[in-house]
C-alpha cells in the first residue's frame, strides 16, 4: 500500500493527461489546454462556446469544449490517504474531477452514474486509476430506494469501508411556468436530487466512524432561486436544510456533514437540460461577475477540504458558495 500511496501523491498533470487521452475519450488539448502555473481566474474557458444541444442525461464526451477536469495547478498532499469514498455522478461534471481529486489524495473511489453514461465513467476509471487508486463503477438508477441501499452496500463489500459520501448526481430541466412543471417531472427531480441524499445518507452511516465526511452538491438556485428552475431550486434548498439538520444529528459521533454550492459550472448538466436552447448553451455562465461558468476543476479542491480531516475538522453544517463572484446572505 505504500507504493501507492506515494504513486497517488506524486502523480503529476502530464500522466493525468496522458491517461484521458489514451481513454480514447478526449485529446491531450482538451484535456489540459491550461498549463501549470497559469491563474485560473483569468485562463479557464470563456463563452461564447458552440452552440450545442446534448441527448439527456448527457455524455461529456460529446461537449465541446471539454470540461477541465484534471486540475495541472492542484499539489496533491496525501489528504485523504486510506479512505474510500462514494461519489454519485462520479463519471462526469463536478463528479469526475472530485473522483480525480480523491485519488491524487490517495483515496479509492466508488462512482455512481446511469447505464447510458458509460463512456464517460470509464474514462474516470482510466484516470483514478493511473493515480495509483481504485476506482469501481456501479452504474444505476438512484430514484430507486433499493438500488441507493445496494450502493452503498456495495461500496462497502467490495472496496473494504466507506468514509466520505459525495450525494452530487443530479437532474433538471428549465421550464418557462410552473404550469410546464408535471408531477412526473417534479418526482423524478426531487427523487434524484433529496430523496437519494437521504437514502444514501441513510445507508450510509451505519458504516461511517469518527472522522467520517459526507458532502452534497447544492446550488447557488438553492439560496437565490431561479423562475426556470422551480421544482430544481426546491430540491437545493431541502439539501441546504437537510445537510445542516443532519450534521447536528451526527456532530457527536464525529461525522461532519456539510454542502457546496456552485453557480454556473461547464457540464453536461445544462448542455442536455431539455429547457436550454442552443443558444442558451453558447453564452451559459457570461452573465456571472467573473463572465464565465467555473471549470469542474476549480469546484472539485472545496470537497477535498471538507473530506479532509485535516483541514475542516471543525466544519460541519455549512453551505459552502463557490459561485464566481455572486453574493448571498443566504
Amino acid at each position: 500500500m505504500a507504493s501507492d500511496k506515494n504513486q497517488a501523491s506524486s502523480t503529476n498533470p502530464e500522466k493525468l493527461t496522458a491517461a484521458s487521452a489514451q481513454s480514447g475519450k478526449t485529446k491531450p488539448e482538451d484535456a489540459a489546454s491550461r498549463q501549470p502555473g497559469q491563474p485560473q481566474i483569468q485562463h479557464e474557458p470563456k463563452p461564447p462556446f458552440p452552440k450545442q444541444k446534448l441527448q439527456p442525461p448527457g455524455i461529456e464526451a460529446d461537449l465541446q469544449p471539454r470540461p477541465q477536469y484534471l486540475a495541472p495547478n492542484y499539489k496533491a498532499a496525501g489528504k485523504l490517504e486510506e479512505k474510500t469514498a462514494l461519489i454519485t455522478g462520479g463519471d462526469s461534471g463536478i463528479g469526475r474531477a472530485v473522483a480525480v481529486l480523491y485519488a491524487r489524495e490517495g483515496a479509492d473511489v466508488a462512482i455512481n452514474y446511469l447505464p447510458q453514461e458509460q463512456r464517460d465513467a470509464e474514462e474516470t476509471k482510466q484516470v483514478v486509476e493511473s493515480c495509483g487508486r481504485r476506482c469501481l463503477l456501479l452504474p444505476g438508477d438512484l430514484t430507486d430506494a433499493k438500488f441507493c441501499k445496494e450502493l452503498v452496500e456495495r461500496t462497502v463489500r467490495e472496496l473494504g469501508k466507506l468514509d466520505i459520501l459525495v450525494s452530487n448526481a443530479a437532474h433538471q430541466n428549465r421550464k418557462e411556468s410552473l404550469d410546464e412543471v408535471s408531477d412526473e417531472e417534479f418526482d423524478t427531480t426531487f427523487k434524484t436530487n433529496i430523496y437519494a441524499y437521504f437514502r444514501l445518507a441513510k445507508a450510509a452511516i451505519p458504516h461511517m466512524k469518527a472522522g467520517s465526511a459526507i458532502i452534497a452538491t447544492s446550488s447557488e438556485t438553492g439560496l437565490m432561486g431561479n423562475k426556470m428552475l422551480p421544482d430544481y431550486s426546491a430540491t437545493k434548498g431541502a439539501i441546504n436544510a437537510f445537510t445542516k439538520a443532519l450534521a447536528q444529528s451526527l456532530v457527536k459521533k464525529g461525522i461532519r456533514v456539510n454542502a457546496v454550492a456552485p453557480g454556473p459550472v461547464w457540464t453536461p448538466l445544462n448542455p442536455q437540460d431539455l429547457g436550454h436552447t442552443p443558444d442558451k448553451v453558447a453564452e451559459f455562465g457570461k452573465d456571472t461577475p467573473i463572465g464565465r461558468p467555473a471549470q469542474p476543476e476549480e469546484i472539485a479542491p472545496a470537497y477535498v477540504f471538507l473530506a479532509s480531516d485535516a483541514d475542516s475538522s471543525y466544519i460541519t453544517g455549512i453551505v459552502l458558495n463557490e459561485m464566481g463572484g455572486e453574493t448571498t446572505a443566504g
